[in-house]
């Protein structure tokens, strides 16, 4: 399983990804799930992904090598991050026709997930969910932020923080605070994390940094939250019976 979130503030975006893709007592591998594409002061493109590893692969490697062969269309030569979107879900549909059938015969779910924002010269920033299909949504204000992969346990703390308003450090809090979360209650999640900060309007990506088990941040990161939250609830009235 995975674990991967996208969330588009008014400031920018931040991108965060898992890096397990199986886990049991003796069977653990580490893969990166964050890709990005840029031409600074052009276009700044981040991808995270979940589902079948070789399924999400083969579609990274189908768009990066439309772009080293100067293939047209390609990642960066379209004019909008729609069109980005549309070339990935194309691109994921076709590796799924031409694999999935083969995996089928084996029971291996052949089903990936993407999520791709950023922004082009031009345009503002977007932010897409492409699904096993190829087809896609799109944030809203009222939905802005995108999960893919084990979402229940990561969910409720990105309901109650975020919002459009809300500050880029913040958002980076809580989104790891949500990986916390989820790390806490399921094993198939995680370390390391991968987390991405793309600043609007700067079309380059802003900061980046891979955290493990060990981060010193993170540590305290969870410690203060598993603290807080235990204040907080002891601080809640008790039930009234009648």
């Amino acid at each position: 399983m995975t674990y991967c979130v996208a969330i588009m503030i008014d400031a920018g975006m931040v991108f965060a990804s898992d890096s397990r893709t199986n886990a049991g007592v003796d069977n653990v591998s580490t893969f990166r799930k964050m890709r990005t594409f840029e031409n600074p002061g052009e276009r700044a493109l981040m991808f995270v992904n979940s589902g079948n590893l070789a399924v999400t692969q083969a579609t990274l490697n189908q768009l990066d090598q439309a772009i080293r062969r100067n293939v047209e269309p390609n990642l960066m030569s379209v004019s909008s991050m729609y069109d980005v979107a549309e070339l990935v879900g194309e691109a994921l549909r076709e590796v799924r026709h031409r694999d999935g059938p083969y995996l089928q015969e084996n029971n291996v779910d052949s089903g990936a997930n993407f999520i791709v924002g950023g922004q082009i010269f031009g345009e503002r920033q977007r932010l897409f969910m492409i699904y096993a299909e190829g087809n896609f949504i799109e944030a809203t204000p009222e939905t802005p932020y995108f999960q893919i992969g084990e979402t229940k346990y990561g969910k409720p703390i990105i309901d109650r923080v975020v919002s459009g308003g809300t500050c880029m450090d913040d958002t980076v809090k809580c989104m790891l605070v949500s990986f916390d979360s989820t790390m806490r209650s399921n094993l198939s999640v995680g370390f390391p994390i991968d987390l991405a900060c793309y600043d609007r309007e700067a079309l380059r990506i802003g900061r980046t940094h891979r955290f493990d088990d060990q981060d010193p941040y993170m540590l305290r990161l969870s410690q203060s939250w598993g603290e807080g939250v235990k204040r907080a609830f002891g601080q809640l009235p008790n039930v009234e019976w009648h």
